[in-house]
């Protein structure tokens, strides 16, 4: 907002709400660890905009520390609607790589604000549409370190969507073990624990991020992910230049190491004969062309093949008519090595032949 357009929005008399605080940018440098947002200090303080109560006024307005107005309507006059940015709401549980997540978008050239109050998100969508095109992409990181903040989100949420603007919702999960080991390790205390144990704050956390997690576009399960996984997994989803109809994720993995908690789908693999059990193929793993022969060649091996991939399109019209862009497909087996990376291979064949971008991900291959 220029100078005189400041002073003209102040010159009305709207109220504005006390800054106490202001949203900081993600840091520009790389994260070290996937729970990194865990040790982040809230070294700065954020408030909400106070809505404007004058009767000859539409709009909503946030202070600027000048005390100058802006407007948050997502769609003011003179502006296209094909100005409106795209926007990615970044969330989850404290310690799961919320960081990380957003400086992998933070490389792939989106403008990244972290820890920003949900009562801000549609002033930044519009001046993302005032910025004529330099501001297309924005991702926003939501938690609960803005405490009374957060209560916001929801009714920031349906105003955008009265307004049509598109947003996606990223949400970061993980095990309570993986994130007390990760609170520990850093000797930083959960952001809601007060003065009880890391897993009252865990707990606590959980349940308030209950429903965003309901609503979320896409659920990444970090708890036996690095660092470079997880941005593998950013990568795969948002460095496409354009936005496909649908995204999927196939997975193998083995049910004696636990079923992947962000999986959508899941199917068992164990109705087929164990490659274990054959000496000659017992080292190799479902990659090798061998073993990916055997398992085909099973009996029921081709027709579940063929059947599920049918299942998968019937199941793709609808994830599109309800507006869901991103699946996760766990395949297993006993122990993630032969079947379920032999068959989770040729599934993602056939999605990807049908026009669904699809990314493979072996979680436990290489663990025996």
């Amino acid at each position: 907002m220029t100078e005189h357009d400041a002073q003209h929005t102040a010159d009305r008399d709207q109220p504005t709400a006390d800054r106490d605080q202001a949203p900081t940018a993600v840091s520009q440098q790389a994260p070290r660890d996937i729970g990194e947002d865990s040790t982040r200090r809230d070294d700065t303080r954020h408030d909400a905009a106070g809505p404007d109560t004058g009767p000859d006024s539409a709009e909503h307005t946030a202070g600027h520390e000048d005390g100058a107005q802006v407007s948050t309507d997502a769609t003011p006059p003179g502006i296209p609607e094909a100005a409106i940015p795209e926007l990615v709401i970044i969330s989850g549980m404290s310690g799961a790589g919320r960081s990380t997540a957003a400086k992998c978008l933070e490389d792939l050239g989106w403008f990244v604000v972290d820890n920003l109050p949900p009562a801000l998100i549609p002033t930044m969508v519009e001046l993302g549409a005032r910025s004529q095109g330099n501001v297309a992409r924005i991702a926003v990181v939501v938690d609960v370190r803005g405490r009374r903040f957060f209560d916001n989100l929801r009714e920031s949420l349906a105003d955008l969507a009265a307004k049509n603007v598109t947003r996606r919702i990223v949400f970061l999960e993980s095990s309570d073990d993986a994130l007390v080991r990760r609170f520990e390790s850093v000797r930083r205390p959960h952001p809601l624990q007060g003065d009880g144990r890391i897993v009252d704050g865990i707990a606590a956390e959980r349940e308030l991020l209950r429903e965003l997690r309901g609503d979320a576009d896409l659920v990444i399960d970090t708890s036996s992910l690095n660092v470079h996984e997880l941005r593998a997994k950013m990568d795969a989803q948002f460095a496409g230049e354009e936005e496909p109809e649908l995204r999927a994720t196939v997975m193998s993995f083995g049910f004696k190491y636990g079923l992947p908690v962000d999986a959508d789908l899941v199917v068992d693999m164990r109705f087929l004969p164990n490659p274990h059990w054959v000496p000659e193929l017992r080292p190799y793993t479902g990659l090798n062309e061998e073993v990916a022969t055997y398992v085909l060649n099973q009996p029921g091996a081709k027709e579940f093949l063929d059947r599920y991939a049918e299942l998968l399109q019937l199941i793709a019209g609808g994830y599109r008519r309800e507006g869901k862009r991103y699946v996760t497909i766990a395949v297993g087996c006993t122990g993630g090595k032969h079947r379920s990376v032999a068959m989770s291979e040729k599934l993602a064949a056939r999605l990807a032949a049908e026009g669904v971008e699809t990314v493979v991900v072996h979680r436990d291959m290489g663990r025996e």
